[in-house]
């Protein structure tokens, strides 16, 4: 099995079946992802760990989804050097509104790329990470240059 260049992180197991469509574009590209839950809340010391690790276990870019106060993708962002995407997911009496504040006011120095909230953002994130990758990667450029031509 190839290692992984994507973490896919949601910060609760209930959250899961939102990534049905970053998973669906990243296995159409051939990308080597892991799909990760953790918290900033209930379990900041696994999140803290992951984040430093992440870039030595290969990983290249990472999409945090969560809900509600969404601290996860600002603390992975604060502790690693790699790209954080966020998604913001509408789990929350008010549809993720809550969410994509906390992930769009980010303090200056620790950037949260910030996608549309729930399922098109999951979708966004996955797509996003493929062009990050595509910059050093001349196949996935390729099939990335068909996947967006098939949208015309």
């Amino acid at each position: 099995m190839e290692q992984a260049k994507v973490a896919v992180i949601v910060g609760s197991q209930n959250d899961l079946p939102f990534l049905d469509g970053a998973k669906e574009i990243l296995d159409k590209f051939g990308v080597p992802y892991i799909v990760e839950v953790m918290s900033a809340h209930r379990s900041l010391d696994k999140t803290v760990e992951f984040s430093e690790s992440a870039r030595a276990k290969g990983i290249q870019v990472i999409i945090a989804c969560a809900g509600m106060a969404a601290h996860l993708p600002g603390v992975i962002a604060a502790k690693t050097t790699l790209p954080v995407i966020g998604v913001p997911l509408p789990t929350s009496e008010i549809k993720g509104i809550d969410a994509l504040y906390s992930m769009v006011q980010m303090p200056s120095g620790v950037p949260v790329g910030t996608m549309a909230i729930g399922k098109s953002g999951v979708k966004n994130a996955a797509i996003f990470a493929i062009e990050i990758l595509a910059l050093n990667d001349s196949t996935l450029y390729e099939k990335l240059k068909e996947y967006k031509d098939s949208l015309k």
